[in-house]
Order: C-alpha cells, then structure tokens, then sequence
C-alpha cells in the first residue's frame, strides 16, 4: 500500500494499535472486572456468573454488596417478595467467602419478623471490616402505602460498631440504641454520619460526637427530638441540618466548630441560631419553604451571614427585599449590620423570580457582594403571594452592583416566565459591565426520572 506522505506517523501507529485492540471483557485484568461489579446491585452481580467459566465466582469476590429490594423481583404479594428477599440475602453471605468489605448496602422494608436476619447481616459486614454501612429501611412512600398499626423501625445495635472498621455510616427509618459507656466506645475510624427519619435527642447527639472523635461529616435529615443543639467539634468539616422538626418547640442551634468548611441549613424551624466560631467556613446554604410564615425562621439564619463574611460561596433565597423592608432599618444587634458586606464571596447561587419584588430584593443582595464572580439562579416555587410594592418601587429602576461579574447561569422551565426571562437577560446587558457569558439552563417540570420503582401490586397480602 502507498504512503500518503502527509499523513502524521504517530496517527498511523496509534490506528494499528486500536486495530489489534480487543474489546472482549473476558481480557480485561480480574481487578478491573471486580471494579465493574462493584457498581452493580448484587442480584446482578450474581448473575454474570452465567457468562463463563471466568465469572463463575468472581461475584464472591466483589468488595461491595448492594441488596436492593427495589431492584429485586416482585412475587405474587408483598410478604412472598419479601420473604424471597431475606432467604436471598442470607444464601448470598452464606456462599460469599469472609474477605474484606468496603461497602455494604441494604434497602428493605423492615418487620419484626425479620431482625434476627437484619441483626445477622450488619454483623456480618461489621464482622468483615466493613468501610461503608448503608441501611435504607425506607426506600420510598409508595413502599409504605400500607403499614401495619403498632409497626416497630429496626433497632439498630449501636454497640456492634465497637470492634469494627466502619468509616462512613448511614442509616433511615430505624430506631437508634446508644450504649450507657458510650464515650468509652471510641469509634476512631468514624469519619462521616448520615442518618435520615432517625429519633435524636441533643444527648444523643453530642455522645455521638464523643463516641467519634474524628467525625468530620455529620448530615442529620428529617430527624426529630432536639431542642436545644449546642454542637463544638475541632474535626467536623461538613454540617447539614435538613427538614429538622423539634417535639414542642422551636430548635436552638449554636455551633462552636472552627474547622467547618460546609454548612447546609434547610427546612429547619430554628427559633434562634448562635454562631460561636465558624472560621475556616467556606460554603454555606439554606433554604425554607417560601411561605411568609416561615420567614421568621429563615431570616433568623440569614442574619448571621455578617458573623461568616469570610464565605466563598453562598445558596439562598430570594427574601431579600423583605430584608430590606424590615432588617437593615433596624440596630446592627436585631438583624444586619448596615455596614455588612461580603467582599469574599465568589459564587452565589440564588433561588429567585424575576417579578419587580424580586428584582428589587436580587439589586440589595448584590449590593453586599462587591466581588462576586459567578451567579446561578434557580427557579423559586412561591407558596405566597409577593407584598405589595407602592408606585414608586413598582416603577422604580433596577441597578445591580456588579461590578466583578464575569458569568451567569439561568436555571428556567420552557414555557414559564419567558416574558420575565427575556426582560432579565436585557436588563443584565444594560449594567454596564462585560460578562463572559449568560448560560440558560433548561429544567423540565413534570418529569420525574427515580431510581426507585412504585409498590405497584404488591400490597395484595
């Protein structure tokens, strides 16, 4: 064959060596395949063993185990599927050699009947030095349409932990028991909490601190039973507080963490917050329903940026024009110091509308922004109506101080508010600076993508 004499030479080897390239997964080394099987729920993970010889066994092998109830298949009622499901789990560590876990994760819908088998399980993985323990007992709302009276969520054993290796662990929908010596526990390999729909008094949660020294992320979701959260830790780097809800009473939440990188404050009925040291805080968001009865409580959090001014990067709401309304008119003790600015802020991602109330509350927040670089606005589900603005603010021209910024980013559904999308995007162009770029990101509403399935006709039992 002739040479073409432009043709670039590392081309051509680099085409021959794709050419003598085989795809096969069977020549792929057994550490990459393991890696491949990781990803997979362990159903089907089991079932490559029907590719070859090779896979025969090489679903034992894997370092993860992924039970998925949601995954598994349905049988004529919910008890038989469930049933099956357990008798699975049980032949699958039975047949599965004692090697090393770093994952273990389990989604069933909890019973009774079934903790002797649960209890064995988590042991089993503790019991194989299990790096992440992941107990979803949850799933979903369509999994619980119908549920016995006097039904009882798993008790986990706390205590198991004690001779383990478990560095991240997440637990929803299961009672929580804490040994009496819980501080002698000493959990030193503990780095990350996350727990969801879990009972927690402040006690608990501040033995749970002590228990594990070295905790450095700790996200508490729909939990229930604090009232007064002081929390100070010198390790913890990552906080969420979401869907908090108190048994009488607003919650009282001080926090006392120096270390503190991220901190997510969302749907949280705080009836005050204390910030004692948060100087190393780089990022922090929140986030509440917007209902005006539920201002109080996000303005509350808000009005302790000025104590955070050192933050890179903020998430909030558009309440600001309320902010201006009522805050800035009043001493620097009962909301926002009126010299506040936030000269570190970068990048703020802002969950807003585009009416002139909210325009008007986005031009007072970018005025405490002199640096900002980057803006990501989101769409805001309005549960109320805007207040109503006089003649004057109705007609009232919109400045935004933005002098540093280089890039914004419209997250918008098709369809709503194209006319206020337009208006916004011209009036961006007339302040007077040279962005990089505008972005418009489309979102779509009414479609929802789960990875969980519904209960469908399971609940025939």
């Amino acid at each position: 064959m002739e040479e073409n004499p432009n043709q670039d030479p590392s081309a051509t080897a680099a085409a021959d060596a794709t050419s003598t390239t085989t795809t096969n997964l069977n020549d792929l080394s057994q550490d990459i395949l393991l890696h491949i099987l990781s990803f997979l729920p362990t159903l089907e993970s089991i079932t490559t063993s029907l590719i070859s010889k090779k896979w025969k066994s090489l679903w034992s092998l894997v370092p993860s185990l992924n039970f998925s109830y949601v995954h598994f298949p349905i049988y004529k009622s919910f008890f038989t599927t469930r049933q099956f499901f357990s008798e699975f789990v049980d032949r699958t560590l039975i047949l599965r050699p004692h090697l090393p876990l770093q994952k273990f994760r389990l989604e069933f819908i909890y019973e009774d009947r079934y903790g002797c088998h649960v209890d064995s399980w988590v042991r089993y993985a503790i019991r194989n030095r299990v790096s992440e323990l992941d107990l979803d007992f949850f799933i979903d709302e369509s999994f619980h349409i119908v549920e016995s009276e006097g039904r009882r969520d798993y008790d986990f054993p706390f205590s198991a932990l004690r001779n383990g290796k478990v560095r991240v662990l997440k637990l929803c929908r299961c009672d929580l028991t804490l040994p009496a010596d819980m501080e002698s526990m000493n959990l030193w390999s503990m780095k990350e909490i996350f727990f969801d729909q879990i009972y927690m008094t402040d006690d608990m949660v501040l033995n749970l601190l002590k228990a594990c020294p070295n905790i450095e992320v700790l996200k508490l979701e729909n939990c229930y039973g604090m009232e007064n959260l002081r929390l100070c830790s010198e390790k913890l780097k990552r906080l969420g507080l979401s869907s908090f809800y108190t048994a009488e009473r607003e919650l009282y939440l001080e926090l006392d963490c120096p270390n503190l990188v991220w901190l997510s404050i969302d749907c949280v009925e705080t009836g005050e917050f204390c910030i004692k040291n948060l100087s190393s805080l780089i990022e922090f968001r929140t986030s509440i329903a917007h209902k005006t009865e539920h201002y109080g409580h996000w303005f509350k959090v808000v009005k302790q940026l000025h104590r955070i001014a050192h933050i890179k990067h903020l998430v909030v709401q558009n309440w600001w024009r309320k902010v201006l309304l009522c805050t800035f008119c009043l001493a620097a003790k009962d909301g926002i110091p009126k010299d506040f600015l936030l000269h570190n802020l970068k990048h703020l991602e802002l969950q807003t509308g585009y009416t002139q109330y909210d325009l008007l509350g986005m031009a007072a927040l970018l005025e405490l922004c002199p640096n900002l670089e980057t803006m990501i606005l989101d769409p805001l589900y309005k549960i109320d109506d805007d207040e109503s603005l006089s003649e004057e603010l109705l007609n009232k021209p919109i400045h935004f101080s933005i002098p540093s910024l280089k890039e914004v980013k419209l997250k918008v559904i098709p369809g709503e508010n194209q006319n206020q999308i337009v208006q916004f995007v011209a009036l961006l162009k007339k302040q007077g600076v040279v962005l990089d770029k505008i972005v418009l990101v489309p979102l779509y509403s009414g479609i929802s993508v789960s990875r969980r399935r519904p209960l469908r006709a399971e609940v025939n039992e």
